[in-house]
C-alpha cells in the first residue's frame, strides 16, 4: 500500500470519526419503527388503496415538473459544493462533482446513519482527484452548517406565513427561537470587536482540538477555507452565494412537494406546508433508518393531516413525494457510484500496471 492509499483511509477515518454513533441503536430503532410502520399500514389499509387510486390517477406531463424541481434541487446542492472547493482552488469538473453528488446521495439513503458513511465516501472521492486533506473535510463540514441553515430559515419563513390553525400554532416557537439565535449572532459580532475578546475565543477554539487530531484538522481545514475566501472577496458578501445554493437546495424540493399536491389534484394548506416540509426533514436527518424511511413518511403524513388534508390525500402527496425524491433518485446515484467505483479500480490498476513497467 503506497502513501496516497495510507492517506485516503486515513482521510476515511478523519470524517467517519466525529460521526460515529452506537450503530445498534440504530438498528434496533429501524427495526421497531418497520414493524410500526407495517402496522399503521395495514390499520389504515383502506386509506392506503384510496392514496394509491389517487396516486394512479396523475398524468405524466404533471410528473415532468415534479422531476424538474427535484433535479433542480439536486443541481443547487451540486453548485455549492462545486463553489467551495473552488473556492479553496480545488478545480475538479462539474461533471465529476454532480456524479459524486448524487452517487453520495444514494450512500446516505441505503443504511442508518447514512450521513456518516457518504461523508467519508465523499471525501474519499475529493482526496483521489487531488483536493486537500484539509480542504475536503472542510468543504463537507462549510457545506453541512449552509444547508442547516438554510433549513432553518426555511422554517423561519414557514412560521411567519402561516396562519394561526393547524401548524401555525407552533409559530410562537419557531419565532421564539429565531429570535434567541438572533441575539445570540448580534451578542457574538458585537464582541468580537473587542481584541481580548478574540483572544479568549482562539484559545478556547483551539483547546478544544488538544486530545483529537480529527478535531484539530477540520478546525484547520475550516480556518484555511475561511481565510482563503476572506483574502479572495473580503466580509460577508461572498458567503450569500453558498447560502443560497443552500436555499435553493431546499427550496426546490418543497418546491417538488408543491408540485406534487399539483398532480395530485389535492387543495394544498399552503400557509402550514412549509412547516410540514421543513419539519419533516428535520426529522428525517436524524437517520434513523435507511432514507428516513418510515420516519419521514409517518412524520410528513401526520403533519399534513394537522394542517388539514384528509388521511387518504396526505399518504398520497408524502408517497408520491418519495418517490420523486428518494425512490427515483437511489438507482440513478447508484449508478454513477458503480461509475465511480469501477472507474477509480481502471485508474488503480493503470497506474499500479505503470509503476511495475517502470
Amino acid at each position: 500500500m503506497d502513501g496516497a492509499d495510507k492517506d485516503v483511509e486515513h482521510g476515511e477515518d478523519f470524517v467517519a470519526a466525529p460521526f460515529r454513533k452506537p450503530r445498534r441503536l440504530w438498528w434496533l430503532a429501524s427495526v421497531a419503527l418497520v414493524v410500526i410502520a407495517a402496522v399503521v399500514a395495514v390499520y389504515r389499509r383502506h386509506d392506503l388503496a384510496a392514496a394509491s387510486h389517487l396516486i394512479a390517477a396523475v398524468r405524466m406531463p404533471r410528473l415532468v415538473l415534479v422531476a424538474g424541481f427535484e433535479a433542480a434541487s439536486l443541481g443547487a446542492l451540486i453548485a455549492l459544493q462545486q463553489w467551495l472547493l473552488r473556492m479553496g482552488e480545488a478545480r475538479l469538473r462539474l461533471r465529476v462533482v454532480g456524479t459524486i453528488v448524487l452517487a453520495a446521495n444514494a450512500v446516505a439513503g441505503a443504511l442508518p446513519g447514512g450521513a456518516a458513511f457518504a461523508a467519508a465516501w465523499m471525501f474519499t472521492q475529493f482526496r483521489r482527484r487531488g483536493v486537500g486533506q484539509v480542504l475536503a473535510g472542510a468543504v463537507l463540514a462549510v457545506s453541512g452548517v449552509l444547508s442547516a441553515a438554510a433549513l432553518f430559515a426555511l422554517l423561519v419563513a414557514g412560521a411567519l406565513a402561516s396562519g394561526s390553525a393547524g401548524l401555525g400554532a407552533l409559530r410562537p416557537v419557531v419565532l421564539g427561537l429565531a429570535a434567541v439565535l438572533g441575539v445570540t449572532a448580534g451578542a457574538v459580532a458585537g464582541l468580537s470587536r473587542f481584541a481580548p475578546v478574540r483572544r479568549r475565543v482562539w484559545r478556547f477554539w483551539r483547546r478544544l482540538g488538544v486530545r483529537s487530531q480529527q478535531l484539530r484538522d477540520i478546525q484547520d481545514g475550516l480556518l484555511a477555507l475561511v481565510r482563503h475566501v476572506h483574502a479572495v472577496r473580503p466580509g460577508l458578501r461572498p458567503w450569500w452565494r453558498p447560502f443560497t445554493f443552500a436555499l435553493l437546495n431546499w427550496g426546490c424540493d418543497a418546491a417538488c412537494l408543491l408540485a406534487c399536491a399539483w398532480g395530485l389534484g389535492i387543495g394544498v394548506p399552503w400557509r402550514g406546508i412549509l412547516v410540514a416540509y421543513t419539519l419533516t426533514q428535520m426529522t428525517g436527518s436524524l437517520r434513523l433508518t435507511p432514507g428516513g424511511l418510515g420516519v419521514v413518511e409517518a412524520s410528513l403524513t401526520a403533519l399534513l393531516v394537522l394542517d388539514g388534508l384528509r388521511t387518504d390525500q396526505a399518504i398520497a402527496l408524502t408517497l408520491l413525494y418519495r418517490i420523486a425524491s428518494y425512490w427515483a433518485m437511489q438507482p440513478i446515484g447508484w449508478a454513477c457510484w458503480l461509475g465511480l467505483t469501477f472507474g477509480s479500480r481502471r485508474a488503480d490498476h493503470r497506474a499500479g500496471s505503470d509503476r511495475r513497467a517502470g
